[in-house]
């Protein structure tokens, strides 16, 4: 899998250990956990056991996670990838989020846009998934403008902080 991916204004880059206190920041701030699965970091030791375990994935090729990085200046404003991929049944799980403060000016949708374009053109993959909060509004719109498709609720389908959480299901196919 490439470890680098560009776009008008945003290069992706495979997560590397130097990323951990920037990414820390990001996954520590409440306000973009609201709607993860993880809890708000307290550490930045915990962004760097998350970017070993994400490279572990990545080099057996089941999931792959980039830093965001603006062009211009190569501040790492988020992350986004495969979270989970499955070559057997040529799918994937997306995943992304940015740092709030960046929110609002197209890099998600930026970023996502060449994520499936890549899953689908070189990884060839027929099928991507996003889960998502119910209640994660803004989400939801980002992957209706990319043309992703509802598929449904999954009923508690994840647990964490202690709670069962229902995660809305979207897809976009290859021949959409």
């Amino acid at each position: 899998m490439k470890q680098n991916l560009e776009t008008k204004r945003l290069q992706l880059q495979q997560m590397k250990d130097e990323d951990a206190a920037t990414l820390f920041t990001i996954w520590s701030d409440p306000i973009v956990t609201k709607h993860m699965n993880i809890s708000s970091f307290k550490t930045v030791n915990q962004a760097t056991e998350m970017i070993r375990h994400l490279t572990k994935l990545a080099d057996d090729k089941q999931a792959i996670r980039y830093s965001i990085n603006l062009r211009q200046s190569a501040v790492i404003i988020g992350s986004c990838g495969f979270n989970q991929i499955d070559f057997t049944n040529k799918k994937a799980e997306i995943g992304y989020e940015l740092a709030y403060e960046h929110w609002g000016y197209g890099y998600a949708q930026e970023a996502i846009n060449c994520l499936t374009n890549y899953g689908f053109k070189e990884l060839d993959l027929n099928r991507m998934e996003a889960k998502v909060a119910p209640e994660n509004a803004s989400s939801i719109k980002l992957l209706q403008r990319l043309a992703f498709t509802y598929e449904g609720t999954l009923r508690q389908a994840e647990k964490y902080d202690g709670v069962f959480h229902d995660l809305a299901l979207y897809s976009k196919l290859a021949a959409d």
